[in-house]
């Protein structure tokens, strides 16, 4: 498989997208939130600060001698790519060249059986192991955390990057964990199949990533969850391995593959994962949608999902996101001047935008879209054509690389998403929303807070919020905080789940006793004293510190 691209320490993606913003939108945003003075861009990585590797002598040698010499590595690059996954908190601390914690070593194991003696290994040495994908947490996935540990490796799954198994009669197909979304996608469509799962990381996301975190991509309406798609595993834990085949159900006892799904390299090593696949589609069709108001769409999408109506991609913007994106996309130009005379016609200027995505047969989709589109507009939708479907299909994955343009400019920019019922959408969105802006105007940086539907289901849905506010210059860890623990307490305090599909990491893991319980949480620390004795496994992630 060919050489893969390696995203910056000190933001996202391919080094060479492209990462600027249109003029209008940082006209708007330097009068709304306000920008920095002065350009602020990353240090080099020479400056990044770099401490001594503690790994000891007899635990580089055993390592060694399990992936071999050309795969243990101590080197600066290697580090200090490995220092964080790609949260606000790890930006920013990455590009003044001061990460919070870094890998003492980096390790690429080749094969299941070599990921099982490097946990015997580091077990053995009292060394902590993080397993590392396509280091896209933005939760603090993937911070090397040595907890009480000597040091701290990185485990790579970079080499387990193998299509082992496609069944046509089945539908399934056993993957690498190292294998990213487009390469997953490679080969599964040279057999004319598709997993259906593209996260906004879907470029540089990891099979395995997606089983440890309970992934939810852009068309989960469609597709399925991965917690859905996942039918078998095989997971080394430092005790020993679990190797749970292919089925499509069972009741023999609790679901083992319930406990792998979504532990987040707490409790071992994913290294193949058995996924439902499907038929690659002949054709998708997305197309916009406008609503007087974000209550009408969300009110329109839970009749579509309820009647087993919802297209396979459905995404649906309050009024403040629809704004904006109005203006990323350019908003000045001839089109869109064409597109608010219309919505004008039609009073729904200031409303809500809304993208609704058909995939599969010429048949299908034509028949679906059409059952669709009658529901939308009885529901009071008003159609804008292909032209915003083919925007938001190609701008899709474009969010965090923006992100890198804004802090560049001095913005602080952070996505949290939740999930919740019907009955209770639009009481969260509001809560979230005035407990973001009232964290953050207190500070001096009033914000601004959007947020979207995206991943729709029978009795709920989830929100996606995505603030915007002045950095405080030399406390920008203080400021994310006070705006972090306001919205996870409003969303706990206001019945939603803490997180949808971003994980626990750390993060989210002080608010773990309040979503599980108590005894919940005692319960998961049995299972990892079990698996994990000497608590080498990803220290510091999903349970709260004792």
């Amino acid at each position: 498989m060919a050489e893969r691209t390696q995203m910056p320490f000190w933001g996202w993606g391919d080094p060479a997208h492209p990462r600027e913003l249109p003029e209008l939108a940082v006209a708007q945003l330097r009068e709304t939130v306000g920008l920095a003075a002065r350009a602020r861009p990353p240090v080099a990585l020479d400056a990044v600060r770099l401490p001594e590797s503690r790994l000891p002598d007899a635990a580089r040698s055993a390592l060694a001698g399990v992936a071999g010499d050309a795969h243990l590595r101590v080197d600066r690059a290697a580090r200090v790519l490995h220092a964080a996954g790609k949260s606000y908190p790890d930006l920013v601390r990455l590009r003044a060249g001061e990460p919070a914690h870094v890998a003492d070593a980096v390790v690429w194991p080749g094969g299941a059986d070599e990921v099982a003696a490097v946990l015997a290994a580091c077990a053995e040495a009292g060394v902590a192991v993080v397993p590392f994908g396509g280091g896209t947490s933005v939760v603090g996935g993937v911070e090397p955390l040595a907890g009480d540990h000597a040091a701290v490796i990185a485990l790579d799954l970079a080499r387990l990057r193998a299509l082992h198994a496609l069944d046509e009669v089945d539908e399934t197909a056993v993957l690498g964990p190292g294998l990213r979304g487009p390469e997953a996608e490679a080969l599964l469509a040279a057999r004319g199949y598709t997993l259906g799962h593209f996260p906004q990381s879907y470029e540089f996301a990891t099979i395995g990533g997606y089983v440890a975190t309970r992934s939810a991509g852009q068309a989960s309406t469609g597709y399925g969850r991965i917690d859905e798609n996942v039918l078998g595993v095989r997971f080394a834990a430092p005790t020993g391995e679990i190797d749970l085949p292919p089925r499509p159900a069972s009741a023999a006892g609790p679901d083992l593959r319930e406990l792998i799904v979504g532990s987040e390299g707490t409790l071992g090593v994913i290294t193949a994962a058995a996924l439902q696949i499907a038929p690659r589609p002949e054709r998708a069709r997305y197309e916009g949608w406008f609503f007087r108001s974000f209550a009408e769409g969300a009110q329109a999408l839970r009749r579509l999902e309820q009647a087993d109506a919802a297209p396979t991609v459905a995404r649906l913007s309050d009024e403040a996101e629809t704004r904006l994106s109005m203006l990323l996309a350019g908003a000045g130009g001839a089109t869109a001047k064409a597109g608010r005379a219309y919505l004008r016609a039609r009073r729904a200027l200031d409303g809500c935008l809304a993208i609704a995505g058909w995939e599969g047969t010429e048949r299908e989709v034509a028949r679906r879209r059409a059952r669709g589109a009658f529901a939308l507009r009885r529901a009071g939708g008003v159609a804008l054509g292909a032209a915003p479907g083919r925007a938001w299909e190609r701008g899709r994955y474009a969010g965090p690389y923006l992100r890198d343009a804004l802090l560049d400019h001095g913005v602080m920019v952070e996505t949290l998403e939740t999930a919740t019922t019907w009955s209770n959408l639009e009481a969260l969105h509001v809560a979230v929303g005035d407990a973001l802006r009232d964290a953050l105007t207190v500070r001096g940086t009033p914000p601004l807070v959007m947020c979207h539907v995206s991943h729709l289901y029978r009795s709920g849905a989830s929100l996606y919020f995505t603030w915007l506010a002045r950095q405080q210059e030399g406390a920008e860890i203080a400021q994310w905080r006070a705006a972090k623990t306001a919205a996870c307490d409003a969303i706990m305090a206001g019945g939603g789940t803490i997180t949808h599909h971003h994980a626990v990491g750390t993060d989210h893991a002080p608010w773990m006793p309040r979503e599980i319980g108590p005894l919940g949480v005692e319960a998961l620390r049995a299972v990892k004293e079990r698996l994990d004795p000497s608590g080498i496994m990803n220290p510091g992630k999903l349970l709260p510190e004792t």
